[in-house]
């Protein structure tokens, strides 16, 4: 029966085509499309470093150790059809930057090579890269070494053949790191009024790869791209302390020994550089190995130099109403709950109620989970005010956050310079839950307040991450968060603090049951001919405990809605009730990342915001929570926008069994959520 389940890796497959589908639509204004083809490469970049390289560990596990881990089918038959579905995708992706390019060509936007440089812009490429490129190009001299020196994974590299027109026996290979990081991808050309000429940053090295190699004398360059995807997973044990975050600091390093998962070079490579690259590199059939064209790592577009001359259609944030007022922020929020819903709403009221904590002479304390931060965080300046005012502050900072390891790690160490205490781990767990508790004096009280969210704490992805986040002082709730703060400043001491929660769902320990109690529910009431009806928004759905309990609900006539963004791992035999789950994925220009449940519950509706997906990981392995929502103002706003959102035919898709991402054609007028939500928000006084 498990084996009917469409793996997760190859659900996910079907996000990203959905967000390949962004970059196809017409009505996206073109700068965003281009985003859009960026941010496809981005993730399948990460996918490549993360589930390709995990599923090539396990395809090598004996068939007992396989198990004993959560995977559906063989991970050697899903890695062939993962091959098979990015190169159908890579050729919808190519299909697309040429019309892309078309597009751009139409509006005099030219991204041209080295070889169509007119005179003026040879003498620019020289200056340019004499003055800002020389000094990061160090060429490595690779025909004789007997291992390739280290290459970093997200880089991309010149694999250069140079000769001599009248020797074919005397040539030299060479790499080149592409300096992208440091100087950027896209160089502006000096251009005619009215054109716009770009160039490539390798394709400035390859003009000037004579000049490079100058004291070869050589009068013929064959130089083509590359990039290699590494494993990138981090092998830890779970011990925590010293041990543990120098653990993490050497599965930082040891990344650059990750075994290549994918190998993406330019076709018109030279064969035998290529049978060079492929030997050294240590590339089997069974890697990924993937002929492209001119251009890769697309994910810089991400970063395309802004020259299309549109109208954007993501208009700014607004502040919410109720704090338009000239009050403090940490005073409204004592008398009432407020929802932020981002990117709609301004993020500043999470950051100034934190600034005026610091300040605060009646705050004693405050305590706050963190996992991917903005690079120059206004919410860790906060904290850092706050300590040096003389408050308790406490931060609970995961280590583990893929890719953030790094930073996260020297934010530990600014934060400990400044005084405040920095937890950094909890044994096999992760700490996702996003919580903050302020503690002040108020008459001799001590009252809580403080804000439990499904983002991150980070006030660039606010501007483009779709997440709800409940300022409140509410004392239930925040005596609860409370004491998932005492679990995480003494976890050795026992979970005794977060074993018996009445209202927040936590995870490991009761949210799963809890949520199979609210699904039950709906069943007793559909079983008794009542209403019954659940909606569930989250960015992945493959919890095999609670498909099978949506599954009975479904069976029972209870009306159910899925907003999946990402992953959704259907049972591809149940036809008749995939069809009844009404599963629908929202792609657009802000990234759906809340996670809601809405139960019907005989008309007075149970409503929850959480941070946690329905994922193993999720509900067994992390640290999640989910609040209730109290405030029935809050809560009936909360249903519009999710129903809002199940009413979208311009950005919503069909979640099948087939994965096809068919898009939501129901309802004769034109409805884009995203617009629509924006639109009923700013209205609300």
């Amino acid at each position: 029966m498990k084996n009917h389940f469409i793996p997760r890796d190859i659900s996910w497959l079907s996000f990203n085509a959905r967000v390949l589908q962004e970059a196809n639509d017409p009505t996206v204004p073109l700068q965003e499309r281009i985003r859009f083809l960026g941010i496809f490469s981005n993730n399948l970049d990460e996918f490549f470093r993360v589930r390709v390289a995990t599923l090539k560990r396990m395809a090598e596990l004996s068939d007992k150790r396989l198990k004993s881990i959560e995977i559906i089918g063989s991970p050697g038959l899903i890695l062939d059809d993962i091959q098979r579905t990015v190169l159908r995708q890579q050729n919808e992706f190519n299909r697309i930057w040429d019309n892309i390019n078309k597009e751009l060509k139409s509006k005099k936007i030219f991204l041209i090579d080295e070889k169509k440089l007119n005179a003026k812009q040879k003498e620019f490429v020289k200056n340019y890269f004499d003055e800002e490129i020389r000094h990061y190009i160090i060429p490595l001299m690779i025909e004789n070494v007997p291992e390739l020196p280290y290459l970093r994974d997200k880089s991309l590299y010149l694999a250069i053949v140079m000769g001599n027109k009248n020797n074919a026996y005397n040539q030299k290979f060479s790499l080149i790191e592409i300096p992208s990081k440091s100087i950027g991808r896209f160089i502006v050309l000096p251009s005619a009024p009215g054109t716009t000429n770009i160039i490539l940053l390798e394709d400035v090295i390859k003009f000037n790869l004579p000049i490079i190699f100058s004291h070869f004398k050589f009068n013929q360059f064959d130089a083509h791209i590359f990039k290699i995807t590494k494993d990138a997973e981090i092998d830890l044990d779970q011990e925590v302390g010293i041990n543990f975050i120098e653990k993490i600091s050497k599965g930082i390093k040891n990344r650059r020994k990750g075994k290549p998962v994918r190998f993406v070079y330019e076709k018109e490579m030279n064969a035998e550089m290529l049978e060079f690259l492929i030997k050294k590199l240590k590339l089997t059939r069974k890697s990924s190995i993937i002929p492209g064209g001119h251009i890769h790592n697309f994910r810089h577009f991400m970063d395309f130099p802004k020259v299309v001359q549109e109208k954007t259609n993501r208009p700014g944030p607004f502040i919410h109403p109720t704090l338009r007022k000239k009050d403090l922020v940490s005073d409204l929020v004592l008398k009432q709950d407020i929802m932020l819903h981002f990117p709609y709403h301004s993020y500043d009221p999470v950051i100034d109620l934190l600034r005026e904590a610091a300040m605060d002479d009646t705050v004693m304390s405050i305590k706050i989970t963190a996992y991917r931060l903005a690079s120059n965080s206004k919410v860790i300046n906060a904290l850092i005010n706050a300590a040096r005012n003389g408050k308790e502050v406490i931060v609970f900072l995961e280590l583990k956050a893929r890719f953030d390891e790094e930073a996260n790690l020297e934010w530990k160490s600014i934060m400990e310079e400044e005084g405040i205490q920095v937890l950094v781990g909890v044994p096999n767990k992760k700490v996702h839950a996003k919580l903050c508790v302020i503690q002040k004096r108020i008459s001799n009280k001590l009252v809580k307040y403080g804000f439990i969210s499904t983002g991150n704490l980070n006030e660039k992805t606010a501007k483009i991450y779709a997440d709800h986040c409940l300022l409140t002082a509410n004392k239930t709730l925040m005596n609860e968060a409370n004491r998932v703060f005492d679990y995480l400043t003494n976890w050795e001491l026992g979970d005794k603090p977060i074993t018996k929660m009445s209202n927040l769902l936590l995870t490991p320990t009761n949210m799963r049951s809890a949520i199979i109690q609210l699904i039950e529910n709906e069943i007793k009431h559909a079983n008794k001919k009542k209403p019954a009806k659940i909606i569930i928004k989250l960015n992945s759905l493959t919890d095999p405990i609670l498909i099978s309990y949506l599954y009975k609900a479904v069976k029972a006539n209870v009306e159910v809605h899925l907003i999946i963004r990402g992953i959704l791992t259907l049972d591809k035999k149940e036809e008749k009730l995939n069809q009844k789950l009404n599963a629908i994925s929202i792609v657009d220009q802000y990234l759906e990342h809340a996670r809601v449940m809405i139960f019907h519950n005989n008309g007075k509706e149970k409503v929850y915001i959480s941070s946690a997906d329905w994922m193993v990981r999720n509900l067994d392995h992390r640290i999640e929570v989910a609040a209730p929502i109290f405030d029935t103002r809050i809560k009936k706003e909360l249903i519009d926008i999710i129903n809002i959102q199940l009413k979208d035919n311009q950005k919503a898709r069909v979640l099948d069994a087939e994965l096809l991402n068919k898009y939501v054609t129901s309802g004769r007028i034109k409805y884009k959520s995203q617009e629509q939500t924006y639109n009923y928000l700013k209205g609300k006084k």
